[in-house]
């Protein structure tokens, strides 16, 4: 009787034995397991805190590029209104037909041999096409500007 019972409390404490070493393994593999996720959270906060500062630069920068847009569509503006009133008096002092002059005598002795009398410019066409022209870059230009700023808005909202 006493070898049976002896031989069973050994199996027992045998498979208790086996069963305290397995449960050991898994709480060291649990601790692992949870020094790992602490680590993992630890640079995901990180993480979330890197992309925090990038979005306030990025809405940092959205409003300097705001601003400069601002700055640029406003200048365009005013360089074609103010090119737009100059092209107008010159069209109008160059598209004159003829305009009537009550002929005076020279204020003073003839001019020189050699020096002409006041005309307006043949070739004034040039000065007009060329302001059209500047209007016509100042537009496309403001344009440019509009297209790049809706362009960085939506790159800033699908950023953010």
């Amino acid at each position: 009787f006493c070898t049976g019972e002896f031989n069973t409390n050994q199996l027992q404490t045998e498979k208790k034995e086996r069963d305290q070493q397995d449960l050991t393994a898994k709480i060291e593999d649990l601790s692992m397991t949870i020094k790992e996720l602490a680590e993992a959270i630890d640079s995901l906060k990180a993480q979330i805190a890197e992309m925090q500062v990038q979005l306030k630069r990025a809405g940092e920068d959205r409003e300097k590029e705001n601003k400069e847009f601002q700055g640029t569509v406003s200048d365009q503006r005013e360089t074609q209104v103010l090119l737009k009133k100059a092209l107008v008096v010159l069209q109008d002092f160059y598209n004159k037909k003829l305009f009537l002059q009550v002929r005076q005598e020279p204020a003073g002795p003839p001019p020189p041999a050699g020096f002409e009398g006041y005309k307006k410019n043949a070739g004034s066409s040039g000065v007009v096409s060329l302001l059209e022209q500047i209007i016509a870059d100042s537009k496309a230009m403001e344009a440019e500007a509009t297209r790049s700023e809706e362009d960085s808005q939506k790159a800033y909202e699908d950023f953010v």
